[in-house]
């Protein structure tokens, strides 16, 4: 045997395994150039966060950059994540269950908010008093979000479907001013822009159901979650922050959300009266939430009767990103 070509071949093999080795360390310490994350106005502690700039802070030893993108809707949100265009992104709870069941990657991970966001509008004038009074009308919606849900439970529960009235989808806002100008009898409404339809145009809220609203809450592209389970956890960790100085400063809340959203303070502050910002970690009582959402749409025919409800919540909902605190 050459001992000193087997020296040699030696040393070259470890000389390649410590490169690979360091190579591989490099990868896994190399920080993110950047983070996808949304800010809408149904969300007023993505607006706290935005504003103050945490994330940022979080992040800036890290040489990474914080893009922020707005979310219109849960069905936009959803989208973006489904495209790879965000990171993390806002939507109801139930909005987050179809998406996972139509094939959206997506994670759970984090509660905004509890809020009561939405119910069926009408304007004053309409003749609507109830929901019974829907069949044969039009009314505006925007489809994937939890008004659009909140609206098929409300049918259902009076006997009529999707099949009994008109549905004309339009996003948030554009429903809103549909209603206002009279081109639909109704709107699957959502706060703020229901706050404002309220306050400045004399709508009329005529079927609320506050338990048929789901939660708010922050999604994570799964693919994301599994390579940087590390900065999922920063994340979350910082929008405890905001959420936390969210409950602590209502007043300056409330004038952050009047900036980012242009509405005057009456209807900043109805919509903060409907939102409850005291929950952060997401888990049991969630899921049951959004099942409970599933199994109404599923008895609607919206769902197909073959999905796996709790299941699919238990594959949807991530908890370990952020355990519940003491």
């Amino acid at each position: 045997m050459n001992v000193s070509l087997t020296r040699r071949a030696f040393t070259a093999l470890a000389a390649v395994a410590v490169a690979t080795s360091l190579a591989s360390l490099s990868s896994v310490a190399a920080p993110l150039a950047e983070i996808r994350v949304d800010w809408a106005t149904y969300s007023p502690v993505s607006i706290v966060l935005k504003d103050k700039k945490f994330l940022e802070e979080e992040f800036a030893k890290d040489g990474t950059t914080i893009r922020w993108v707005q979310s219109a809707g849960s069905n936009k949100a959803l989208e973006f994540l489904n495209a790879g265009s965000l990171d993390f992104g806002s939507t109801a709870g139930a909005a987050a269950l179809i998406g996972r069941i139509n094939g959206n990657p997506i994670k759970s991970i984090y509660v905004y908010s509890r809020p009561e966001w939405t119910a069926l509008v009408t304007r004053k004038d309409s003749g609507i008093s109830k929901v019974s009074d829907l069949k044969g009308k039009s009314v505006a919606v925007t489809r994937g979000t939890d008004p659009h849900i909140f609206l098929i439970r409300a049918l259902a529960a009076n006997g009529l479907t999707d099949k009994d009235v008109r549905f004309v989808l339009l996003q948030h806002a554009d429903g809103r001013l549909a209603l206002t100008r009279g081109d639909v009898d109704a709107w699957a409404g959502l706060d703020p822009l229901m706050a404002s339809a309220e306050l400045d145009d004399g709508a009329v809220l005529f079927f609320r159901d506050p338990a048929a609203n789901s939660w708010g809450v922050l999604n994570v592209r799964e693919e994301f979650a599994k390579d940087n389970p590390e900065i999922v956890k920063r994340v979350l960790a910082t929008y405890e922050k905001a959420r936390k100085w969210a409950v602590e400063n209502p007043a300056d809340l409330a004038a952050l959300l009047q900036g980012a959203t242009k509405l005057p303070a009456p209807v900043i502050a109805r919509q903060l009266e409907r939102t409850d910002l005291t929950f952060g970690p997401i888990g049991n009582e969630q899921k049951q939430t959004i099942i409970a959402s599933g199994k109404a749409l599923q008895e609607a025919g919206v769902i197909a009767a073959s999905v796996d409800l709790p299941g699919t919540v238990d594959a949807l909902i991530d908890s370990r990103h952020l355990p519940p605190g003491p």
